[in-house]
């Protein structure tokens, strides 16, 4: 990358959690944060930061629209961050079935596959591609969260899932792909996974449907990724705010 630019073009290839989705949680209803991680980071990068990422996105509807949004203009960097829903089931459909096999969103070879491809892709046009790992979900949360705090449903889910480990093992694979994919393609990582589990509670940073960050999360993604970037390629922050830390709780 050309390191003597005055400016550098961000692109934001993800799910609700690059969207800024959190839970408002007196009305139980899904709003975009305002101060989320993306908008934290473009006051602090020397550049503009294109958010390309919607609530519910899986992999492959991302990579969609980052080709065709890549076909038209340029970037120097490309962040991607998706897992989340991939991994996801249809959870009323289990709940009605346990007894029968079901799939996630997007099954593990294709996920593997797409980001692996999705990563060349991007190198190919003399981008700079950027996994982010997932944030790490609060099993039990989740749980209640997808059931709507049914006892029938939440037993059928748990019957179907066998453990409630399950559910967080499920979650790890999709991440160790990712990991798996950067290592082989020799792609930049940022492990948020870690800067989450390395809290005292990671659940304080994430909402009551124990899957989504929630304000402190935001928070913590942006400083984790601005530690990177000062670490990493310091010319991409803007010089006055090269230092500034963000509190968190």
């Amino acid at each position: 990358m050309d390191i003597t630019k005055n400016s550098y073009h961000f692109i934001i290839s993800g799910d609700s959690i690059s969207k800024g989705v959190v839970l408002d949680e007196k009305r139980k209803k899904y709003i975009v944060l305002k101060n989320n991680y993306v908008s934290i980071l473009q006051q602090r990068i020397n550049g503009v930061a294109f958010n390309l990422s919607k609530f519910g996105a899986t992999l492959t509807y991302g990579v969609n629209k980052l080709k065709g949004i890549l076909a038209k203009q340029k970037a120097d960097v490309v962040l991607i961050e998706y897992g989340v829903n991939d991994c996801d089931f249809n959870w009323d459909e289990v709940a009605n079935t346990p007894e029968e096999n079901h799939s996630p969103r997007t099954d593990l070879t294709t996920f593997e596959q797409t980001l692996r491809d999705i990563v060349n892709y991007i190198k190919a046009k003399d981008i700079i591609p950027v996994l982010m790992t997932l944030p790490p979900l609060n099993a039990d949360l989740y749980l209640k969260w997808i059931s709507n705090n049914n006892p029938i449903k939440e037993k059928n889910i748990l019957k179907w899932l066998g453990s409630i480990t399950k559910m967080y093992w499920w979650q790890e694979r999709y991440n160790a792909v990712i990991l798996k994919v950067a290592e082989e393609t020799h792609t930049k990582w940022i492990d948020i996974r870690r800067a989450f589990l390395l809290q005292p509670d990671f659940s304080k940073f994430l909402c009551s449907d124990g899957i989504h960050p929630n304000e402190a999360g935001q928070k913590l993604i942006a400083e984790k990724i601005l530690e990177d970037i000062r670490n990493n390629a310091s010319y991409l922050i803007k010089a006055e705010t090269d230092k500034t830390k963000i509190c968190l709780p």
